[in-house]
């Protein structure tokens, strides 16, 4: 068996979102062979939708389908599992490899579950991330199969739910699988820019990213027809395409290579950390202004709250970052959290007896 951690990065795993016929499976997996870049070649069996009358998967006909792709191809098969009768038809037909999706994670009960119904056994595991971002569930979910015995077991990034989102099908929030990483450092990170979007067109673009943050492989929905898919159409690629964005990756090394790039860049990197200092002095003189603010607000009964300047100090700084070039995402995030720690000094000084 190929395990996951000996495949050398990135990892491509690769297939339609669904299973629909014999035939395309099949076609499928002789397509992404004679490209000669899918290392594990994926489908979905159940599909557990949003809405009812929705395509849900062709259900455990396909399982069979997928393995006889796998032994035609020399290609190693996966799929998702939603619940124990799902581990027990595939185990019984052959599979080594099942991912955990993402409404799935979001459910400890439902993730316990599987766990027991895979404890004993050699297979490996990916888990999605839960719909919401919750790096807690993602992490509890990841331990619950290591706590029966999995030794191989993975993440997928494949995005988050936010009503905020208007670019992304699921927004990425980088920060939450990066932070999943530090967590779990031996384990491999997978995205699925697929799903991230939900548009084929941005799914290099996402790819790409995912490289240069090291992330140590990529999930890609390919199919035969994309157009037709039963399901998720607008984000599936030809194998065609699928090539295309491999090739056109720019695969960058962690480390610099060179006496004069190392030194070159360890210069820039101690720029970075004079400037952090300053920026960390600066924090916090202006906590000691917010101190001296909040002993007025006492002294003559103001609250600490003060929504209308609050909005004041937003749209100035929001209109500062974009001329500075800064995006107003990150400013947004910033200057809530200097509100935050401004508002804990003032509570201190306001209740210092």
């Amino acid at each position: 068996m190929t395990k996951i951690s000996d495949i050398s990065k990135p990892i491509i795993i690769a297939g339609p979102c669904s299973a629909e016929t014999e035939d395309q499976v099949i076609q499928t997996a002789q397509k992404l062979k004679a490209g000669g870049k899918v290392d594990i070649l994926r489908a979905g069996i159940w599909k557990p939708r949003t809405r009812p009358n929705s395509f849900e998967g062709i259900g455990e006909i396909g399982l069979e389908w997928l393995i006889n792709a796998g032994k035609e191809t020399g290609i190693p098969v996966i799929t998702e599992v939603a619940n124990a009768k799902h581990v027990e038809l595939c185990l019984k037909a052959g599979f080594t490899k099942l991912w955990i999706g993402a409404r799935t994670t979001v459910n400890p009960f439902a993730v316990q579950e599987i766990a027991d119904a895979l404890e004993g056994s050699n297979v490996e595991i990916l888990v999605k991330n839960p719909i919401n971002p919750d790096l807690n569930l993602w992490i509890g979910a990841i331990e619950r199969f290591k706590n029966v015995g999995i030794e191989e077991v993975h993440a997928i990034h494949r995005g988050f739910s936010s009503v905020m989102s208007r670019k992304y099908r699921n927004d990425p929030m980088w920060e939450i699988p990066l932070a999943l990483k530090r967590h779990f450092p031996d384990i491999n990170l997978i995205c699925d820019p697929s799903h991230i979007t939900g548009n084929r067109d941005m799914i290099f673009d996402v790819a790409q990213k995912a490289m240069d943050l090291i992330y140590d492989g990529l999930m890609i929905e390919t199919h035969i027809d994309p157009e037709n898919a039963w399901s998720d159409a607008d984000q599936q690629v030809t194998p065609n395409s699928l090539i295309e964005i491999i090739d056109n990756l720019v695969i960058r090394k962690e480390s610099p290579e060179g006496i004069q790039v190392s030194e070159d860049l360890s210069e820039l990197r101690s720029k970075i950390n004079e400037i952090d200092a300053e920026l960390i002095k600066l924090i916090a003189q202006r906590m000691k202004v917010a101190e001296e603010i909040g002993q007025y607000k006492k002294e003559h009964n103001i609250t600490i709250l003060q929504p209308k300047r609050w909005a004041e100090i937003k749209e100035l700084q929001l209109e500062n970052a974009e001329r500075n070039g800064l995006s107003a995402k990150f400013v947004s995030k910033y200057l809530e959290a200097i509100h935050q720690e401004s508002i804990r000094h003032q509570t201190a000084v306001m209740n210092k007896k």
